[in-house]
This record gives structure tokens, sequence and C-alpha cells, in this order.
């Protein structure tokens, strides 16, 4: 496991206090002790208004949460993605800034390929509070969780049952934001590229078409690139293979990865074609290196720290007792424009 990952951020902002939900509630500091921690005396609306007011500003209640220990299992695709993308890092980043701003002790583990057993067990330990799990689709996975009696959250993925509370981006608003942005700059034949298998992808997969159906373009198979990794090289080679091979022709790509967005620049230059002359290409991420292509990308930015500490919150809250009925967050992505795209002219 890569040392950086046990790093806690030494930029954490001020930890909220008992003394901001008071004030904020119009109660005594008492009030707000006895309704956080379940004690008689409160009534349940305002003990409802209190809890509410904590979530808000992300309170983390110290006797029930500082000093317990939380599992984070990280599949093999958000490994992966952490030695090469940096998405992973990032979420992971902002797990360890939630975690240092509340005292809790975050230990990462690596699910193993035989399956989420072993770290089951760990869970089942006295000094762990909850399980968190980052980027899975693995239904053997999620119906293991789903049958534990300490709180899980999915990071970066979510369970299709809703057994389980989630947060990950909203990554069919992403796309479709994309592709309306490629619209109003004129353009009508827009393809995707991706590679597809997990759910957060077929959601950016489905964002794209409910844009292009919206606006009534086309949006079949034939407007799909698809490669088997989040490779740039791999992007290269089939998008070159695609236009080459007559597929109907397009004037925009929208990539479902920045990694693939790179690697399609690519392609289109090596067939003597300019980004955006010829052809306009937007990312997904907005990852750092994204900057120094050429041209640089314009990307769709993913609130990817606010994922991990979101994460971390909700199974605080699932600790303290503060929230019962499953729940899926989705974070809001913005446009951020650079070089890659231009206008259509007609």
């Amino acid at each position: 496991m890569p040392a950086e990952l046990a790093r806690v951020s030494e930029t954490a902002p001020r930890r909220a206090r008992l003394e901001d939900i008071a004030t904020r509630c119009g109660v005594s500091l008492s009030t707000v002790s006895r309704a956080l921690s379940g004690e008689k005396g409160v009534s349940a609306e305002l003990r409802a208004k209190i809890q509410e007011t904590a979530r808000a500003i992300r309170y983390a209640v110290p006797n029930e949460i500082a000093g317990s220990r939380i599992i984070l299992a990280a599949s093999r695709a958000a490994m992966i993605d952490y030695s090469r993308y940096q998405f992973s890092w990032y979420v992971l980043e902002g797990l360890q800034r939630r975690a240092g701003m509340t005292g809790i002790e975050l230990s990462i583990q690596a699910i193993p390929e035989s399956g989420i057993a072993p770290i089951i067990e760990l869970v089942a330990e006295p000094s762990v509070g909850g399980l968190l799990i980052l980027t899975v689709d693995d239904p053997a996975v999620l119906d293991a969780a789903a049958a534990l009696s300490k709180p899980v959250v999915l990071v970066n993925c979510d369970d299709p049952l809703m057994r389980l509370s989630s947060v990950l981006p909203c990554n069919r608003s992403a796309t479709r934001l994309a592709t309306n942005y490629l619209v109003e700059h004129g353009h009508r034949d827009i393809a995707f590229l991706l590679n597809p298998g997990r759910r957060t992808i077929e959601q950016r997969l489905e964002g794209w078409r409910d844009a292009m159906r919206y606006h009534g373009l086309r949006c079949d198979d034939a407007m799909v690139v698809s490669v088997t990794d989040w490779l740039p090289e791999l992007a290269e080679q089939a998008v070159i293979d695609h236009l080459r091979a007559g597929h109907p022709p397009f004037s925009a790509l929208l990539c479902a990865s920045d990694s693939l967005a790179i690697g399609a620049i690519e392609g289109v230059t090596k067939l003597g074609l300019k980004v955006p002359d010829d052809l306009s290409v937007i990312g997904m991420n907005n990852l750092p290196q994204v900057e120094f292509v050429d041209p640089p990308l314009t990307t769709m930015h993913l609130a990817v720290q606010e994922i991990g500490e979101v994460g971390l919150e909700l199974g605080q809250e699932k600790m303290a007792g503060l929230s019962g009925t499953p729940r899926r967050i989705e974070l809001a992505s913005s446009l951020v424009e650079r070089k890659s795209v231009a206008a259509v002219t007609r």
C-alpha cells in the first residue's frame, strides 16, 4: 500500500463545535448534548432540528466518534486508478482530511481477489465502528456489506438496491452538461468514448444519451467508441480505428475520463487532424495533467476530494446514530473551459 495513503492533510479547517449548533438552534449547550446523545427531555421535533444542524455544519459527536476506527476497503479498480490517474488519490485525500478533523483512525485495506471476507472479519473487531468501501460494483461485495450490523458507506459507487448509503459524483448530469455545452457550440454529431463495465461509467453514457435525445441527435451504438482499459494509448488506437473504419462522422468527442481524452487527442493528431479545428474533445475529472495537453483540455470538474469528505461524514453520522434510512448523495460537477473545443461554423 503506498505510504501516501496514510498521510493526513495539515490544512484541515476548524472542527465544528457544540456551541455552533446551540447558537444556530437557539438552545442551550445541555439541550444540544442531550439531543445528540439520545437522552430524554428533548422533543422529537427539536431533536430532529439539532441533528439536522449537526449534519449541516459537519459536527461529529466526540463521545461516539473520536478515537473510533473505520476500515476503508479499496477495490482493485481503485488501487489501479490510484497509481495511474490520481482520482482515487484525491478521494483518499478528502477522507484523510475529514479523519484528521474528527480523530478517526482510518485503516486502509485492499480488497483481496478472493473476496471481502477477510475485511468483514476486521470490521467485526470491537474497535472498528464502521466500513467504507471505495469504488466497487461486485454484487457479492455489496451483499456481504449489506448484511453487516455495523455502518457501511459506499464511496465513488452505489448500491442499486439502496441498502447502503453512498456518495459519488452525479455522473449522469456531468456528461449531460458536457453534451449541452458541445451542442451550444454548434456540434450535432457527438461521439462518446468510454471503457464500459462500471455502473458509474454507464451513468456517464446515460447522461450523454439523455442530452442527445433531448436535442433530437443521433446516439446509437455507432456513435459509441469503446476501449478495454483507461490507458491513453488504447484510446488513441480506438479513435484511429474508428475514424478509419467509415463509421458515421462526428465533429466532437466526449470522453468518459481525462485519460481517454488525452489518448484521443493523440489519435486525432496522428491522423493529421487538429484539435479543436477538425475535432473538439472534452474530458471528465479535471485532473492536473490536462492543463499540459496540447491543446489544454476542456473537461468536467468533479468534486473528488469532497466525495471522500462526505463519505466519511456519512459513516460518522451512522456511527453516532444520526442517520437511519440509506441515502445516495451525488455531488454536482462544473465545466472547465480550456482550448480543446471550438464552435462549429456552418
